[in-house]
């Protein structure tokens, strides 16, 4: 598929975000935040990696491990085990609450990369997500859009400028996130054709297969990509390689990827033999 945005210029590069550092084999820094990432990779690469094995990967105590896959474990990153981790749950989503401040600031970034690529006047499709969810804050000081959403919660936020013409969904109401989903969703989202799809994600895998907990959310996805003329995919790292049981595609279908970091190798070469634009944030 793969149309370019507005502004195909506009690719600023990625910087590791802070936090703690430690020195490793080869005497660098390393941030807390980039060893829990490489800490992810490592599960879902292998499957399963037992503490001892991370402290000699890291230079790190067994105890800092253990602190590191506590964090990971609350957010369902990967799975505690005795002994090590494991790959997170394909069948249940980390809870609204928690997923409204994992990443905040990256989903910050990645929102107003969003908002550039977005002209006044333009109609949007807006699903359901926290990170789509600040991507319609940041769109807030934008004239005349029209938004289609199954997202109270953007609904919420869009409808605050008079200047926005905001239309909601109808369908069954997901009392723990404000998403709206169901046959009716569908139906209603497939009697219009927007300019452009914003859509959030629960994982891609690395052959670019799109995921999600959700199959009735995932069936109000698709429409909206079936019914965008141009679609944009806003999707922090912690999403790279990260394992959902549904199927909602392939990334091959999006026209924009935006992240906060680099995706691995193999994902980036699937992304530009589909000539998937790729934006990563500051």
């Amino acid at each position: 598929m793969g149309h370019s945005p507005a502004d195909a210029s506009d690719r600023p590069a990625a910087v590791l975000v802070g936090g703690e550092g430690r020195t490793d084999k080869a005497g660098d820094k390393l941030a807390l935040g980039e060893r829990h990432r490489q800490i992810q990779r490592l599960v879902q690469a292998k499957g399963f990696i037992t503490i001892d094995a991370l402290a000699r990967e890291f230079s790190v105590t067994p105890q800092t491990v253990r602190r590191d896959i506590n964090t990971l474990s609350r957010l369902n990153l990967i799975q505690r085990f005795h002994g090590g981790a494991g790959a997170a749950s394909s069948t249940e989503n980390v809870a609204y609450s928690q997923r409204k401040i994992l990443c905040y600031q990256e989903k910050l970034k990645i929102a107003q990369m969003v908002a550039r690529q977005i002209p006044d006047h333009a109609s949007l499709f807006i699903n359901i997500g926290t990170t789509t969810e600040a991507i319609a804050q940041a769109l807030s000081n934008h004239q005349r859009l029209r938004v289609i959403t199954n997202n109270l919660n953007v609904a919420t936020i869009m409808s605050t400028n008079e200047n926005f013409e905001v239309i909601v969904a109808g369908g069954l109401v997901r009392h723990r996130d404000c998403g709206i989903i169901g046959e009716a969703t569908i139906d209603f989202i497939q009697q219009f054709r927007v300019d452009y799809g914003i859509i959030g994600i629960s994982g891609i895998d690395i052959d670019g297969t799109l995921l999600d907990f959700d199959y009735r959310e995932v069936r109000a996805a698709r429409a909206i990509i079936d019914n965008s003329r141009k679609v944009f995919l806003a999707a922090d790292y912690t999403k790279f390689g990260r394992n959902a049981m549904v199927r909602l595609g392939n990334i091959a279908e999006i026209d924009a990827l935006f992240t906060d970091q680099p995706p691995p190798s193999a994902l980036v070469e699937v992304l530009a033999n589909a000539d998937v634009q790729l934006f990563v944030a500051k």
